[in-house]
């Protein structure tokens, strides 16, 4: 299973922009730098962010990117379904007098994975992962200290 470059970017943005202070602003080219990607590309993810109502844009000096919802409130899945819609990863190829798609095992199969798939990436908060990350963060600050 592979999701495309650009809900890694996404799912990375939004980890980014909730370690900003809350309120604060930041524009598509520093986004860009921080992840090695073009700000034109990158500017097309944080369109869709926006459409998805996960961030807003604010124009001005002071302008960029922000988030709208707590970090605790964001999940993978809103994420991943921000960027990647909402169709469904599997799609039997077969229909015919012998076998329908409606009723295929195969079908079935993959679209259970799926569902625990959704499981798992809806009870994991963008706020899950920046807590690691203030953890590493510590953990690596102690080591150099001590």
């Amino acid at each position: 299973m592979k999701y495309t470059k650009a809900t890694n970017y996404a799912l990375h943005t939004i980890a980014y922009l909730g370690l900003l202070p809350s309120g604060k602003a930041i524009g598509v080219k520093p986004l860009a730098e921080v992840q090695k990607v073009s700000p034109t590309y990158l500017s097309k993810v944080l369109t869709t962010l926006v459409k998805a109502g996960l961030i807003v844009s604010a124009p001005g000096v002071k302008g960029g990117y922000r988030l709208i919802r707590n970090v605790e409130d964001i999940t993978f899945l809103d994420v991943i379904q921000a960027v990647e819609g909402l169709n469904p990863l599997f799609h039997c190829s077969l229909d015919n007098h012998v076998h329908d798609r409606e009723n295929c095992f195969i079908q079935q199969t993959m679209n259970e994975a799926e569902k625990k798939m959704e499981e798992h990436l809806q009870s994991q908060t963008i706020a899950l992962v920046l807590q690691k990350i203030d953890q590493r963060v510590s953990d690596y600050l102690q080591s150099e200290a001590g």
